[in-house]
């Protein structure tokens, strides 16, 4: 039911392949990023479930048959034979993927895809849109997790981001390592545990901070964590130890100097017998302003991040293409001839031929190398291929993964990168210190293609 979820280019082409008789031609289209986003060293896929659950439902219902008949651009095309076609429209095709929480990085295909010609065009645009949003939200929370070190991050970007936005952020999120979301929605959708508190106008209807206190435990005696900035922050944490006593469960700061304060509030809760309650820090953060409080003691058991969490905000769009890499007219899943394409213009130049992503680790587990490599061209010991298959045929080859097992996933990962990697200061040149090769044949195909079309353009 998401099929116009597009752009309109993608019918008009589709439309075009039809007329012209090309609907027996079969595509091999890869999905990556050309270049790290500025102060990236690495990305973490994310968005891939989404696609495939977009592929499976895939239909024109006669509704939207009728609206794209109605569009000028479309009209002379939305023939009766075409608009029978859409309304009988479902995917056939192949897909490999590599697996969510996955790192990888520029050039490497997140997913591939092979099938009749309109099927491969028309998903683009909702593949692109999927994939690009969850992998950088994925990708900024990797460094905002990494900051934190071993305390908790909380994901608390709802506000900022439009309503669905912020239900795939949440599940980026926390399938990168943040401990819970304050998106209920998400919580059920995808069994994330959800976090929250109250804001300062629970503490603003009452009367005094005491009441809203009383009030608060009344309600909530075995979940009891209180914001104590509304008026003065040190006094709110002293009343809300005497209040709350043995039932506080945290307080939280939302502002103000939180490396100062969290020192003073965790004194105050310590000496009324509260040791046991966490200090949960909010307020415009980041992975720097994280370090800069670890780095300096800051006793902060929680942090929770929005804006710049769910808006990517020092790098708030991905570079993700869609790209056509071979075309024949083979079916999806039969083997047979099919001819290598690739594009040679000036800085958005792409290889030719299906490709696998193989990787490879030093002797102490972290990452060497990856070699970008034709799909059929073995590596020998060591290599570990990234793209695994994902659909057969239009159909998925196994259930979906859980979020624990990505989850899983990305710690093994984020392990495995080479210290320099996990830096997240603002390197001037992001990635430099991780190679991405190309294998020998593919370098060659590169260069016989280059070679074909140049001297086909003369």
């Amino acid at each position: 039911m998401d099929a116009l979820h597009t752009d309109l280019y993608q019918l008009t082409m589709a439309a075009g392949y039809f007329h012209r008789g090309m609907t027996s031609r079969v595509a091999t289209c890869e999905l990556f990023v050309r270049r790290l986003p500025k102060h990236r060293r690495f990305l973490v896929a994310m968005g891939l479930d989404r696609v495939v659950r977009y592929l499976e439902g895939l239909r024109f219902t006669d509704e939207q048959i009728a609206y794209l008949s109605a569009i000028p651009a479309l009209a002379d095309a939305m023939t009766p034979a075409f608009c029978s076609y859409l309304r009988s429209f479902r995917f056939h095709g192949d897909a490999w993927a590599v697996p969510e929480g996955t790192v990888f990085f520029p050039n490497e295909p997140l997913l591939r895809v092979t099938a009749p010609l309109i099927e491969a065009q028309l998903i683009e645009t909702f593949a692109l849109s999927a994939i690009n949003y969850a992998t950088a939200i994925a990708s900024k929370a990797a460094r905002v997790v990494l900051a934190a070190g071993d305390a908790g991050v909380m994901e608390f970007g709802t506000r900022r981001a439009h309503p669905e936005a912020a239900i795939d952020a949440a599940r980026a999120a926390y399938a990168v390592g943040c401990v819970g979301t304050s998106n209920v929605e998400a919580g059920m959708r995808f069994g994330i545990p959800v976090l929250g508190t109250a804001a300062h106008m629970w503490t603003m209807a009452h009367p005094t901070e005491e009441a809203a206190f009383e009030s608060y435990v009344a309600v909530f005696p075995s979940a009891a964590i209180l914001l104590i900035d509304t008026y003065d922050t040190l006094v709110g944490a002293a009343r809300a130890a005497a209040i709350a006593r043995d039932k506080l469960k945290g307080v939280r700061l939302d502002s103000g100097d939180l490396g100062a304060l969290s020192v003073a509030v965790r004194r105050i809760l310590d000496a009324a017998g509260c040791a046991s309650a966490k200090i949960v820090a909010s307020g415009d953060l980041n992975e720097h302003r994280i370090a800069e409080l670890r780095r300096a003691g800051a006793p902060i058991d929680l942090y929770g991040v929005g804006t710049d969490l769910v808006t990517s905000i020092d790098a708030p769009s991905l570079g993700g293409v869609y790209k056509l890499v071979e075309i024949g007219d083979v079916e999806p899943g039969v083997a047979g001839e099919r001819t290598p394409i690739a594009k040679f213009s000036e800085g958005k130049a792409t290889l030719p031929g299906a490709h696998q992503v193989h990787r490879f680790h030093d002797q102490a587990g972290k990452l060497a190398r990856d070699v970008i490599a034709l799909d059929s061209e073995p590596l020998g010991a060591g290599a570990e291929p990234l793209l695994a298959p994902v659909m057969k045929r239009g159909a998925r080859v196994a259930p979906p993964e859980g979020l624990d097992a990505i989850r899983a996933r990305v710690r093994e990962q984020l392990g495995a990168l080479p210290e320099a990697m996990r830096r997240i200061d603002d390197d001037p040149a992001p990635g430099a210190a991780f190679a991405v090769e190309l294998s020998p044949q593919l370098g060659a195909l590169v260069e016989t293609v280059r070679a074909r079309v140049v001297a086909g353009a003369r």
